[in-house]
């Protein structure tokens, strides 16, 4: 497995080389401190398995790189490593094409959790409370999804408590993996319209706005799940 870390503070990019490469003596940890210089080495190299990228970097704005780099490597899985951990950026690079978000406050236990959860095809995201950010990607009204201390990542809920029919249940496990309605459309042999429908009523019943919510807020219901699971009977 071949890993690309991208952080200019050269601290932080000692630590998290050494934690991966701590977990796997097989991985093979490349780390550079600029936009420019992971340019160089997707260049180089294009046979990454992962990215890892700091959203604040000196010559460039995480957020664009991450934009160059889901252009350019359409199936290389990027996971934003960030010092951020509002709502509104945690979003927006979900929207941009992120495979998870994890803040830099997070214990080792949860980054370990994450990038497993991502290299097996999941997305991972931090609980939040959708209602509280104010950045331009969440604009829209969006209810309010109970917050928790520990992160959670994406797991399909049961449809059944979504009151889903089971075409509207494809629908979601394609849009979970951010599919866009045309290619939703092919694999399921529908039209797109028809599509737009659906996705429309799996939005309503998510309770969000746009398909960006909706993967955060099957994050947050699966952490509700999970808690309810973890208290003694």
């Amino acid at each position: 497995m071949k890993v690309l870390l991208v952080d200019d503070h050269p601290l932080i990019l000692s630590a998290l080389q050494a934690m991966i490469q701590e977990l796997d003596p097989d991985v093979r940890v490349t780390a550079v401190g600029s936009a420019g210089a992971a340019r160089s080495a997707l260049a180089a190299d294009a046979n990454f398995d992962l990215v890892l990228l700091d959203l604040q970097l000196g010559d460039a704005s995480g957020f664009d790189v991450l934009v160059e780099m889901r252009k350019a490597h359409p199936a290389l899985p990027v996971v934003v490593i960030s010092a951020s951990d509002r709502a509104s950026d945690v979003i927006q690079a979900i929207d941009l094409g992120a495979m998870g978000f994890v803040p830099k406050r997070a214990s080792n236990d949860t980054l370990v959790e994450a990038l497993r959860l991502v290299m097996a095809g999941g997305i991972y995201v931090p609980a939040m409370h959708l209602g509280s950010s104010q950045g331009p990607a969440s604009r829209a009204a969006s209810p309010a999804i109970p917050a928790a201390e520990t992160a959670t990542y994406q797991v399909t809920p049961s449809f059944e408590e979504l009151g889903l029919t089971p075409r509207q249940a494809d629908v979601l496990t394609q849009l979970l993996q951010g599919k866009p309605n045309k290619e939703i459309a092919r694999r399921l042999g529908l039209s797109v319209e028809t599509v737009k429908d659906h996705v429309q009523a799996v939005l309503r019943a998510l309770g969000v706005s746009s398909r960006t919510q909706a993967v955060l807020a099957v994050s947050q219901m699966t952490q509700q799940r999970l808690e309810r699971r973890a208290v003694p009977r």
